[in-house]
């Protein structure tokens, strides 16, 4: 038994993704708490000037040692000043790049996520990613400035008690009153915090949703039921957000008005010691303005409770998705080289998250190098799950997919999707140029290939005789174009590069028959030699493959060649 297994290591407090950024900006918040030292330097420096002007200056009509103090008390605020916004810039420094860094690693931690372990809608895991700018408010405001200045709370009542002897008592019950009132309020900040998130990641869902498929919820007449799905949830979410402002304004609102009683409570309490001759004029004012100085850092910390909140549940949001294995195999990745082509299926099942019952079952089949063969089936008989499984965008439950004799779960996901060519059901198109849809910023494919590609799917008919027509600007997922144009389009995609693996799902299902025949001829030309597994319901792509499998339930009913497995499925028809 390893020691692994022995000994448990505890789970570190801030995950590394969040740790390593921050260490990396450490010199910059040193920087900041320096910064932020002398600043309440300069602070405690103000009050003494007032205390000796009034006790000094005042009484003895001393102006040289007015000019003297003020030209003093001038170069403190320049360098106070200078300071402020040298801290103000560091702060944001360091923010911007924790925000660069964790941004670019939540990222691709999404863009590698496997899909069997995808919770919630397409929405909510966009609002879970506009979490993303809590933590950096947090990290880039005034967080840091706070807790450097917390420690000059001590310094400032020390300060009080020198000047003023009992007056301290004031501020000094003062501080803790605030410090009790926020770790009272922090629990339910917590519960609203958490309610407040998952309240506002489901009005994105419905936002998302609703953007997404505008036209099919016009056309559908479903806008009334998107509109009470919106409605109930902006009130949710405003009722949960209106109880957390509320609760999160008493620890603030506490604190400002400490800090009020702080400076009255000083002044009261220092008239007595004045008639006693305890306290001078410029003492109590001095004492006043530190008693208010004392408060202003847990005004500070009070604000940042309330966020610190918030901040927690969006780390916990985002650190479950952190946790989840990425796809691709736990140790070194295999990368594909010289793929010859050859696909085969061992006893493979699998099963959708949630679904009641196999999607495919024991399911087993080789196709050769260059091989060119056919799913058919009935609508659910699991054929795009095959290709989905092949291009390893799940891993099977069981059983075995392989390409060149190497499990895909052993190989590196870039490397296999760049060795297969695919074009799948939907045709889903980013937003941007007609180029950057084909080439995709891979390497090695210039615009020479993305013309060639272009010409064999049919692209280049519409685009190349448009002006700048391949850096015409697409709007999301392709709208303006039709529904063949895109299928060109990603067909276009799929070929650029020449893979040795083509997986081809419904390629023409939104071509006319015309478009679709001059395809099969180009195609017939372009995949010889290639392996190419196509999907399909319609005959006339048949004459690209020389074999068939036939499936029904996630199962084969019928291997073999096309003519031979094309009369099986005609002979129940004729009887």
């Amino acid at each position: 038994m390893s020691d692994e297994t022995l000994v448990k290591i505890p789970e570190r407090r801030l995950a590394e993704w969040l740790m390593a950024p921050m260490r990396a900006n450490r010199s910059t918040y040193w920087k900041v708490a320096i910064a932020a030292i002398f600043i309440n330097i300069f602070g405690l420096l103000t009050s003494l000037f007032t205390m000796t002007v009034y006790d000094r200056v005042v009484p003895n009509n001393a102006t040289s040692s007015l000019v003297a103090l003020s030209i003093g008390l001038g170069i403190v605020v320049i360098f106070d000043f200078i300071l402020k916004m040298l801290r103000a810039y560091f702060v944001d420094h360091a923010g911007a790049q924790i925000d660069r860094d964790i941004g670019e690693a939540v990222f691709e931690k999404m863009l590698a996520m496997r899909l069997e372990l995808k919770k919630g809608s397409t929405g909510a895991l966009a609002g879970m990613m506009r979490e993303l700018e809590a933590l950096r408010d947090f990290f880039a405001s005034a967080t840091m400035t706070a807790i450097v200045d917390v420690p000059f709370i001590i310094l400032t009542l020390t300060l009080v008690a020198v000047i003023g002897g009992k007056v301290v008592f004031v501020p000094g019950i003062m501080v803790p009153l605030v410090i009790l009132v926020g770790w009272l309020t922090h629990p339910a900040m917590e519960r609203l915090s958490a309610r407040t998130m998952g309240e506002g990641l489901q009005k994105q869902s419905v936002l998302v949703e609703a953007i997404g498929g505008l036209e099919a919820v016009k056309t559908s007449g479903a806008a009334p039921l998107m509109s009470r799905r919106w409605l109930k949830a902006v009130k949710q979410h405003s009722d949960s957000s209106l109880r957390q402002r509320l609760v999160s304004t008493i620890g603030v609102t506490f604190a400002t008005s400490a800090g009020t009683i702080s400076y009255a409570g000083v002044v009261i309490l220092g008239v007595g010691l004045i008639a006693d001759r305890e306290l001078t004029m410029g003492g109590l004012i001095a004492c006043s303005i530190l008693g208010g100085r004392a408060i202003a850092p847990l005004a500070q910390i009070s604000q940042l409770l309330a966020r610190l909140t918030s901040t927690r549940t969006a780390y916990r949001q985002i650190n479950e998705m952190m946790k989840m294995p990425s796809e691709g195999p736990a140790g070194e990745a295999l990368k594909l080289s010289g793929v010859a082509g050859k696909i085969e299926f061992r006893n493979v099942g699998f099963r959708y998250p949630g679904a009641p019952e196999r999607a495919i079952d024991g399911l087993g089949f080789t196709i050769e190098p260059g091989e060119h063969v056919a799913l058919l089936g009935r609508v659910g008989s699991g054929k795009s799950t095959v290709a989905r499984l092949l291009l390893a965008l799940y891993p099977p439950e069981e059983g075995l997919v392989m390409i060149d004799g190497t499990d895909v779960r052993q190989l590196d996901p870039a490397s296999l999707r760049a060795n297969v060519g695919a074009a799948m059901q939907e045709s889903v198109l980013l937003t941007g140029s007609v180029r950057e849809n084909i080439v995709l910023g891979r390497p090695g494919i210039g615009d020479e290939e993305m013309i060639r590609a272009a010409e064999i799917s049919g692209t280049h008919q519409f685009m190349g005789q448009i002006a700048n027509g391949y850096d015409l600007r697409l709007a999301d997922r392709g709208e303006g174009l039709s529904g063949g144009q895109r299928q060109s389009i990603a067909i276009a995609r799929a070929l650029a590069g020449k893979p040795a693996i083509m997986v081809m799902d419904e390629p023409s299902s939104a071509m006319d028959a015309q478009t679709e025949g001059a395809l099969i001829q180009r195609l017939r030309e372009e995949l010889a030699g290639r392996t190419l597994l196509l999907i399909t319901h319609r005959p006339p792509l048949l004459q690209l493959v020389d074999r068939i499998i036939l499936m029904d339930k996630g199962k084969i009913v019928s291997d073999g060649p096309r003519d031979n497995v094309l009369k099986q499925i005609m002979r129940p028809r004729a009887a």
